[in-house]
């Protein structure tokens, strides 16, 4: 095999090539900057817990696959390295100095990676010095730290939040690397999403610059699960199942009344997974407006003529609406971002209301009853379910096996049903959205039987990459190419 590194100073993303087309996109490993580090046997090999495991340790050239659905004749593709205990660890359990921090929004099953991590080091590694950073980034430099070991974090994952505290932004490379380095810690677990993560790996290029002996571990968290490569983020499962109790609330509002309007705005700034999950799970929603799929108001083929016709047949509707939907159609946008880098966002939910409202009475002097759900906070802060409390658990034990293992630079993911390390790059180089060309969104449309809002010249142009999707209003007759699909 041939390994290459594309690293250029920054990004020290290792490729090994091998046959058949075969790439492993491998992790950072302490190793590569620090020259005859000293291993360890590993603990686990002597712990009770352990003893009728047949299997200890995970195989160095374990890999998982990318794509795991393939052609008779494709190449192998790509691969990342199986996450898991290895034989030999690089930190003594008496040595080991960790810290966890969690940035960013809410998100249900934070507190239980944090306590499986503090029990893993414990329980699996014998590791006694863990820390909790206060506050996000900015806690490394401006805040007090908290002492975590079994027994304060023992009831944790019963609860909504993070016991560590939040924020966004704080992000400074050189400060937060300083306080890393005077406080003497040696692994750094990282809990947040793609701009945490993104922060993370500028730790980790600067704590290998100076040559430090400190393994980075990302553990990716986002709601919206827009986080690419990875089967789903955590918390998800339990934002979808959540988010079924507003849609339930709407339809029987809805159904109660004449001419009734269930409208529920969920979590998704970019991407339409929860909306697009919801409303698949419940199947009493008529319609689903995510940002991936453009959509318009008036006119043929339009919502509001969507919504008419479904109100004369069923008597009521129910409409979900991610929050990122739509943003293109309001009169006003909101120009900067938040201290993650997010756009900033218009409450489209609350602006479809006015709309939805406006037009009937106005326009079609037809009276509706409306009733406008918003769960956004409750969803974030509710406790994970027992799904997400189970996966929560492994994330992060494959984030304290792969630092002990001197892994560093790598966040810990489930791909194709395996866990595996990733290495910082191809988790923040771009997001992961609903393929509205795809099957999943089609079964959607298929369940609600909502139009899709484009006209079939588009839908054929859309499956070209590319192409623009019609935003207000259906394109004009003459619109021939890509670049006049929208008006």
């Amino acid at each position: 095999m041939e390994a290459t590194s594309n690293g250029q100073g920054q990004h020290h993303m290792k490729i090994v090539k091998g046959d058949c087309g075969y790439i492993l996109e491998d992790i950072p490993h302490l190793s590569d900057y620090i020259p005859d580090l000293p291993t360890y046997h590993n603990p686990l090999q002597d712990n009770p817990a352990y003893a009728a495991v047949k299997k200890h340790f995970i195989d160095t050239d374990d890999t998982v696959t990318q794509k795991i659905l393939v052609h008779k004749d494709s190449q192998r593709g790509v691969h990342f390295r199986r996450a898991g205990p290895r034989q030999r660890v690089y930190f003594h359990s008496g040595e080991v100095h960790a810290c966890i921090v969690t940035c960013g929004g809410l998100c249900p099953g934070l507190n239980t990676v944090i306590r499986e991590i503090v029990c893993g080091l414990y329980h699996m590694y014998g590791v006694n010095r863990v820390i909790g950073i206060d506050g996000g980034y900015k806690g490394f430099y401006a805040k007090n730290t908290l002492t975590l070991d079994p027994k304060v974090v023992n009831d944790i994952h019963k609860r909504g939040g993070t016991i560590l505290g939040t924020s966004r932004g704080g992000h400074d490379t050189m400060k937060i690397v300083d306080s890393i380095q005077d406080r003497g810690i040696n692994q750094v677990y990282i809990i947040g999403g793609d701009g945490t993560q993104r922060g993370a790996a500028l730790i980790y290029e600067e704590i290998r610059r100076r040559g430090l002996k400190v393994a980075v571990a990302g553990i990716p968290k986002t709601i919206d699960n827009d986080i690419p490569v990875i089967d789903r983020s955590f918390g998800f499962d339990t934002a979808v199942e959540e988010a079924q109790r507003a849609i339930n609330a709407a339809h029987v509002e809805a159904e109660s009344m004449e001419n009734g309007v269930g409208l529920v705005k969920l979590m998704g700034r970019n991407c339409g997974f929860i909306a697009m999950y919801a409303t698949l799970a419940n199947r009493d929603v008529d319609c689903c407006l995510i940002p991936e799929s453009p959509f318009y108001l008036e006119g043929k083929g339009g919502l509001f003529e969507y919504m008419e016709k479904t109100l004369k047949e069923n008597g009521h509707i129910v409409i979900v609406i991610a929050e990122g939907a739509g943003q293109e159609l309001l009169t006003e946008s909101l120009d900067g971002t938040d201290a993650s880098g997010n756009k900033l966002l218009k409450d489209v939910g609350l602006w479809m209301s006015h709309k939805i409202k406006e037009y009937f009475a106005q326009k079609r002097k037809m009276p509706i009853n409306l009733k406008y759900i918003d769960p956004t906070y409750m969803i974030r802060a509710i406790p994970a379910n027992a799904s997400d409390n189970v996966y929560c658990t492994l994330l992060a034990q494959g984030a304290v096996h792969g630092a002990m293992a001197g892994f560093t630079g790598f966040i810990s993911g489930l791909v194709n049903g395996a866990h595996t390390y990733i290495p910082f790059p191809r988790i923040t180089e771009n997001q992961n959205n609903v393929v509205i060309t795809d099957r999943m969104w089609a079964r959607l449309l298929s369940s609600t039987n909502q139009p899709s809002f484009l006209w079939a010249r588009d839908m054929a142009k859309a499956k070209k990459e590319g192409c623009p999707l019609p935003t207000q209003s259906p394109p004009s007759p003459k619109a021939e190419n890509c670049n006049n699909n929208s008006v």
